[in-house]
């Protein structure tokens, strides 16, 4: 089985003594009901029960008409057949946006406290409408991301002793061994066209065949088309065209994406909701304009000015036409005007904690990222061409006396060095630059001692 760093996750919430419902939304084939299944088989053993409802429509009158737990658990333990042990016993939902009638019941189900639930779905931002009640304090929400790097790193025979020389490297700011820090990038090639959807990763590993890969990122495309037709309502032909359109708008200049390609008499207000939807389904990763640098940075995002990126960066590839994988595999990293690296880093940063934001002012100029790490905001460039020490718009943010910046972290294909308040790491570097989680280095003590 591939390692997935969200099983960490599965076992924090294990250990909780009262636990709410888990409920793990993310994109299709992003490996949710696999490692939920494994999980499961580690934990309670023969005492596991699932519902998926795709595959078992009829399961969906179990929720229909009186929500009291004592009438849920009878109608469960009648359509399952099978002996349901109290307090031992895990029950997976699979696929619920087809059930928004279980987020409902999901409250009297935890506060009867007899079993332990896990919900799963793709698209489930999507049928909000239909829900009556959200189970607010019920549920604990976690979102599965595409494997990041360092989980297609693991998979494909990286060892806890190259992580943490790696690691080292990293924070104390030296270069890599060469030998390593070459192989290191040639396996973040594969990882760029590739990309970390568990089956074409498990594909690569098993049996090497690019061929196989990218018929399995196809199939992967195919199936989120059949989605926008069956699940958007209104607008299937314009989340459609957005869709489709990804690749071009990532390939322009800016990478912003512009209406006016969509449509001449594109408006914000009419397209919204479509790149609402695609978000909420875990396709498409908005990365919005600040108006300043400065926190708190949702008070200066800008809803009208964003860029959008793939989930996934090696079915990106796949949806951009010609011999765009074999041009990457061969070194052309500044292809398609660094769009496809760009999207990479972004889609590594969100797996990482971080939302995204970015910066454009005309006496500056564009900087890729803006990171909110702690208490600082760090500007991110990402170069994909050998003039990664050229950047103009940092440099002009840097000197910007008022604005405070401490530092910034340029991406590139070359090994570790610093200039300054500029720190230079390899791509596949990335996967070292996590969100912290402040609240846990608050140390609490009591006002009345």
């Amino acid at each position: 089985m591939l390692y997935r760093k969200f099983s960490v996750y599965l076992d924090e919430w294990a250990k909780k003594e009262k636990k709410p419902a888990l409920l793990i939304d993310g994109a299709r084939q992003v490996g949710k009901t696999t490692l939920i299944r494994e999980f499961a088989k580690e934990r309670y053993g023969k005492n596991f029960a699932e519902i998926n409802f795709i595959t078992t429509p009829s399961a969906k009158e179990i929720f229909k008409g009186d929500l009291s737990a004592d009438e849920l658990i009878s109608r469960l333990t009648l359509f399952l057949r099978k002996p349901l042990v109290p307090h031992k016993t895990l029950i997976f939902f699979d696929e619920v946006q087809e059930c928004p009638e279980i987020r409902t019941a999901m409250k009297f189900l935890v506060e009867d406290g007899r079993f332990d639930y896990i919900e799963s779905g793709s698209l489930l931002g999507i049928n909000y409408r239909e829900i009556t009640s959200y189970a607010v304090g019920f549920e604990d929400i976690k979102t599965m991301y595409p494997l990041d790097f360092e989980e297609f790193a693991r998979a494909n025979g990286v060892q806890d002793e190259t992580f943490s020389l790696l690691k080292e490297s990293y924070d104390t700011k030296k270069p890599v061994d060469e030998f390593i820090h070459q192989r290191m990038m040639k396996l973040f090639t594969y990882y760029i066209i590739v990309g970390g959807m568990p089956a074409a990763v498990q594909e690569l590993v098993t049996s090497h065949d690019m061929g196989r890969v990218a018929e399995i990122q196809s199939a992967i495309l195919k199936l989120y088309r059949k989605d926008i037709i069956k699940y958007s309502k209104n607008d299937k032909a314009k989340i459609t065209h957005i869709f489709d359109t990804l690749p071009a708008e990532l390939n322009a200049k800016n990478k912003r994406f512009m209406l006016t390609d969509l449509s001449k008499s594109a408006r914000m207000e009419r397209y919204e909701s479509c790149f609402n939807w695609l978000t909420d389904a875990g396709l498409g990763l908005p990365c919005y304009n600040l108006s300043e640098v400065k926190q708190p940075v949702e008070i200066n995002k800008q809803h009208n000015l964003f860029k959008y990126f793939f989930c996934d960066t090696g079915l990106l590839c796949a949806l951009c036409s010609g011999d765009v994988q074999f041009r990457i595999a061969n070194g052309e990293y500044d292809i398609n005007e660094g769009s496809i690296m760009e999207n990479m880093i972004a889609q590594q940063l969100k797996c990482n904690g971080f939302s995204l934001y970015y910066y454009d002012k005309k006496n500056i100029g564009e900087i890729d990222f803006i990171v909110p790490y702690n208490a600082e905001l760090i500007p991110v460039e990402v170069k994909s061409g050998k003039d990664y020490h050229t950047h103009k718009a940092l440099n002009n943010l840097l000197h910007t006396c008022e604005l405070h910046l401490n530092r910034a972290l340029v991406f590139s294909r070359e090994n570790v060095e610093t200039d300054g308040k500029v720190t230079y790491y390899p791509l596949y570097m990335i996967m070292f630059f996590k969100k912290e989680m402040m609240f846990d280095k608050i140390k609490f003590e009591s006002v009345w001692n």
